[in-house]
């Protein structure tokens, strides 16, 4: 049976973003962006996606960097258009183009994953019940956007998880942005946002915002600030710093384990696409902190 440090699921999206007037394609997704930094923090990682064949070309910068990828056939690939008005680059319209088939239980392999990295984009996606299907396997990271966005018209909002008290105490690790935070807590508190979370039973709450991450666990709020030089590469940041968290806590505590994702995103913003730095770079970074 194989074994990994971390397995992720998620769609890996073929992409636009239009900013300062300009349209770029780029390829995207949790899974997609995520991937890229555990492997480069020495994760022995697997990624398991769903996509039109036409698009298994997108994938190729990921085998280059080898990455161990699992394409399962879809109609279509995931396409979402970002549009960025103004300089705050939290603030952008979303808007879903094409979509691909969703996950089920049956698509994950017999294997051994110390950490499921659950890297939905919308709800649907992954459907909540494997959850307790592979809290059973391993320890599960969650990215909340996989329950709480959610697409109408191809518009995303982000709405309520009704079944978030079933769920969350079977969560190792969660994620959240400060929108996802106040859409399932109602507050836009962060740091009450992360106690509520707690209580409804996940362990290690983390919420990114574009100055800073928290992290809470058992009545202890841990936080690290953010000091990229620019944003350019601003795509893809809570992804990095979370799956970033996640791999360093295999060896590390937390505080150590939280300021070494946020020095290692910190990085990644700094230059468009995956972080393509080194863990050198990163523990250098983490003296400034």
């Amino acid at each position: 049976m194989e074994k990994y440090d971390l397995t992720l699921i998620g769609h890996i999206t073929n992409d636009t973003l239009e900013y300062h007037d300009q349209v770029n394609r780029f390829t995207g997704g949790a899974a997609y962006f995520s991937s890229f930094a555990a492997k480069r923090c020495g994760a022995g990682i697997l990624v398991i996606t769903k996509m039109a064949k036409a698009d298994i070309p997108l994938l190729d910068p990921m085998k280059q960097e080898g990455i161990e990828v699992i394409s399962l056939p879809s109609r279509h690939t995931t396409s979402i258009e970002n549009i960025i008005k103004g300089e705050d680059v939290d603030n952008r319209k979303v808007r879903l183009i094409t979509q691909a088939e969703p996950f089920s239980v049956e698509d994950i392999p017999e294997i051994e994953s110390k950490i499921y990295h659950l890297a939905g984009l919308f709800r649907g996606e992954i459907p909540a019940s494997m959850i307790e299907v592979l809290s059973k396997r391993g320890e599960v990271g969650l990215d909340l956007q996989t329950m709480l966005r959610c697409s109408e018209d191809g518009k995303f909002s982000f709405q309520d998880w009704p079944e978030k008290t079933r769920y969350l105490p079977m969560i190792t690790y969660l994620k959240a942005d400060s929108l996802e935070s106040k859409a399932i807590c109602g507050t836009d508190d962060r740091e009450e946002a992360a106690r509520m979370l707690k209580h409804w039973g996940a362990k290690e709450i983390m919420i990114t915002h574009s100055a800073e991450v928290i992290l809470y666990n058992d009545g202890k709020l841990f936080r690290a600030p953010f000091n990229p030089r620019n944003l350019s590469g601003r795509t893809g940041r809570g992804d990095t710093c979370f799956v970033s968290y996640m791999t360093r806590r295999l060896t590390h505590g937390i505080e150590e384990s939280l300021r070494f994702s946020a020095a290692l995103t910190s990085i990644k913003m700094e230059t468009p696409g995956p972080f393509s730095g080194t863990v050198a770079e990163v523990e250098e970074r983490m003296k400034e902190f």
